[in-house]
């Protein structure tokens, strides 16, 4: 049955407009954003498979192209996932710039998610932090291929400088949907944690991103 079918209390944009958007189900508000569903198949139902799918919101969010291979999400629909996104990125990137990023660990990981999850290469970014950790920039300095990038420690210094940042958390993503550290990367946090020391600059976190995950390598004491 289609969405326009059912009685008017229960439609999801009706309820939104009615009672506000924090009533719904995430199938729900996510069937507001695709409108439509498929024949024999309603907005609602579309919205719980993809969910299913993806394995939730996040997954959904870090899908990328994986979304044009799903039957029922043409351009316009994808345009709109992208634009929700984008915007839910930004209002994040917003936070995180008002006060201490290490103040909300979980807005850091979001922005993460959301910025690289759905990256098909990889990349390296850097957050910069004045010295009461307040967020001074977000910066991409390196953009590699699907399985490896390089990362110069001279170039990341010079960064540093050019930012007057006190601290950083850097941040890459892996294409290959494993949030494991390799020798690679602790390798590489080692020589970036001891190169921006000689400049007197803190290396807070490195968090590596796949797809839904986050993985902090002070979480597991790899700083």
């Amino acid at each position: 049955m289609a969405i326009s079918d059912w009685p008017i209390a229960e439609r999801p944009r009706e309820r939104l407009l009615a009672k506000g958007a924090s009533i719904l189900s995430d199938a729900e508000l996510l069937a507001v954003l695709l409108r439509t569903g498929l024949r024999g198949k309603s907005a609602v139902e579309l919205a719980r498979e993809l969910l299913e799918q993806f394995d939730g919101l996040t997954g959904l969010f870090s899908a990328g192209d994986e979304l044009a291979k799903v039957k029922g999400l043409g351009d316009a629909k994808r345009a709109q996932f992208a634009a929700a996104i984008e915007l839910a990125r930004r209002s994040i990137e917003e936070k995180l710039q008002s006060g201490a990023a290490l103040n909300s660990p979980g807005a850091v990981r979001d922005y993460l998610r959301l910025a690289l999850g759905g990256k098909l290469h990889e990349v390296f970014v850097c957050i910069w932090l004045d010295v009461q950790h307040r967020v001074i920039k977000f910066d991409e300095p390196f953009r590699g291929t699907l399985t490896q990038t390089s990362v110069y420690p001279r170039e990341i210094v010079k960064a540093a400088l050019a930012a007057n940042a006190a601290a950083v958390i850097f941040a890459h993503n892996h294409p290959s949907g494993a949030a494991q550290p390799s020798q690679a990367d602790e390798l590489l946090t080692r020589s970036l944690k001891e190169a921006l020391a000689l400049v007197d600059v803190k290396v807070l976190d490195h968090f590596i991103v796949a797809g839904n995950h986050a993985l902090s390598f002070a979480e597991r004491g790899l700083l």
